[in-house]
């Protein structure tokens, strides 16, 4: 259901499956990380195209956590969707779950959240429909991602000040 605030967290969600081969894995036979933040990357860039129909671009990882390894042979399950969305950017949460293909036991392995901005034809950030939630789990979700960008400008302003102390 479309609301006139924008979409819902569920219209843009995206769901991908893939299965973990031994190119993608360490001695230990575990995923090696770079694979996984691969397929978050494109996963979450999919939702935010979804969400706002444009080109985008991946600006940041605010978080990654690995939680539990992914062995060679499992499924891994990714879910996406934005959560938040400012002027021209767009927090999109995404999970990673570990299947295990036999029994189809599911695991939560890893969770991160990006920052992706949307582009307008010239490759310039360009303002993004808002994301309207729905659900309880989805009100919880855009406030915590609010939280989230507001310590992330936050963080970043401190960071600036400190690498140009000419500015003072």
């Amino acid at each position: 259901m479309k609301s006139s605030e924008g979409k819902t967290p569920g219209e843009s969600a995206v769901e991908t499956r893939y299965l973990v081969m031994p190119t993608q894995a360490n001695p230990q036979g575990t995923a090696f990380g770079g694979a996984i933040v691969g397929w978050i990357d494109m996963t979450a860039a999919m939702a935010a195209q979804r969400h706002c129909g444009r080109e985008v671009v991946t600006a940041g990882i605010d978080s990654l956590i690995f939680r539990q390894p992914i062995r060679i042979g499992d499924h891994v399950i990714l879910k996406a969707a934005v959560n938040y969305v400012s002027r021209s950017s767009m927090e999109v949460g995404v999970q990673v779950i570990r299947e295990d293909p036999y029994s189809g036991r599911q695991a939560l392995a890893t969770t991160a959240h990006l920052t992706i901005v949307a582009l307008d034809e010239n490759k310039r950030p360009v303002a993004v429909s808002p994301v309207s939630p729905q659900t309880p789990e989805e009100k919880r979700r855009h406030e915590n991602a609010r939280l989230r960008v507001r310590a992330r400008k936050e963080r970043l302003k401190a960071i600036d000040q400190e690498n140009q102390p000419w500015r003072e």
